[in-house]
């Protein structure tokens, strides 16, 4: 459950980068479909993938422009589809970002759906993952009020660890601590519970230090291309005050074990969310200390997909995007 509380700055509240609501819509089966992609502003300047995703649904013959999530002034019901892209600052105020997506369904499709974004929002659906037989990173709890003792017992044990927010995204807010130096631990989960933020403890996989992370990408439930992310953070350091920690991305192939955690992975996901494949998933995957592939995160909101890392990563995007995009037109029209 998300905490009632809304946390940090919530930012300006910004026009689209085009006004495609300024101009009739034209709902004739013949016309191309029309697609927003759901942004805000410093999220699209950032990404790397919306040039490549823009030109590709342009071949696709979908007409697709970028509006902000946080702008009022939108018509979310002007398009056939409405697609989740770069909304990276909705950790800063996920229960307003929740309600925006349960607006947004109400009048068109929304993609990943809403009840999917609730979920996946708040990282506790880690240990739902693992209750359900998922390899995940072991993951402790911590909700605010929790006594002074039960933060120092969470904090210790572990050897090195990862202190972070449940609501999150970019690794803002997380930061990674050394065994001798718990305290500092447990001063930043204590920081993070005072604002109302729930918090989880993760044992610090040091395989990251010299593999990295393996993200695997998948359209529709297929595969579409992998990459590896580099060591992201460093004992000791403060967290990143940018919308996102820099990052290290270059292609990778999926080992076979891996492609197995993220089956299992977005199984269960499907099986507990009740839902049929994504239109897009991203499993991030690390070794443990036995060298098992270990669930370190499941994006269905807003995920980074790399697509410069592979030739045919954003025409597989845009066609799976085209695909939906059409269908849900098809279905306004017979409505």
């Amino acid at each position: 459950m998300l905490p009632d509380l809304q946390v940090g700055w919530t930012g300006p509240s910004v026009r689209p980068m085009h006004a495609p609501h300024d101009h009739p819509v034209d709902r004739s089966a013949a016309a191309d479909p029309s697609v927003a992609v759901a942004a805000v502003a410093k999220g699209w300047e950032a990404d790397e993938d919306a040039p490549l995703l823009l030109g590709a649904l342009e071949v696709e013959g979908v007409r697709a422009v970028p509006a902000m999530w946080d702008d009022p002034s939108v018509d979310w019901s002007a398009f056939d589809l409405v697609v989740i892209r770069s909304t990276w600052d909705y950790a800063q105020r996920p229960r307003e970002f929740v309600d925006w997506a349960r607006r947004v369904e109400e009048v068109t499709r929304l993609t990943n759906p809403a009840a999917v974004v609730e979920w996946n929002v708040d990282k506790h659906y880690l240990g739902q993952l693992a209750a359900a037989g998922v390899h995940a990173v072991p993951t402790t709890y911590l909700e605010p009020g929790a006594a002074p003792e039960e933060v120092e017992r969470a904090v210790r044990g572990a050897g090195e660890i990862v202190v972070k927010p449940t609501i999150s995204a970019g690794s803002k807010d997380t930061t990674r601590h050394a065994a001798d130096d718990l305290g500092a631990a447990a001063a930043n989960a204590s920081a993070l519970l005072r604002a109302g933020r729930p918090v989880m403890v993760q044992p610090y996989l040091a395989s990251v230090d010299r593999d990295g992370e393996t993200g695997m990408v998948f359209f529709d439930g297929e595969l579409s291309h992998a990459f590896c992310k580099g060591q992201l953070l460093h004992s000791g350091a403060a967290p990143t005050e940018g919308l996102f920690a820099p990052e290290r991305i270059a292609a990778r192939v999926p080992d076979r074990d891996e492609l197995a955690l993220a089956a299992s992975v977005l199984e269960a996901a499907t099986r507990l969310l009740g839902i049929g494949p994504l239109l897009y998933a991203r499993v991030d995957a690390i070794r443990d200390s036995e060298g098992r592939p270990t669930l370190l995160e499941l994006e269905l909101v807003e995920p980074s997909f790399f697509l410069d890392t592979d030739d045919g990563a954003a025409t597989r995007a845009a066609r799976a995007i085209a695909a939906a995009a059409r269908a849900a037109r098809a279905g306004r029209i017979a409505n």
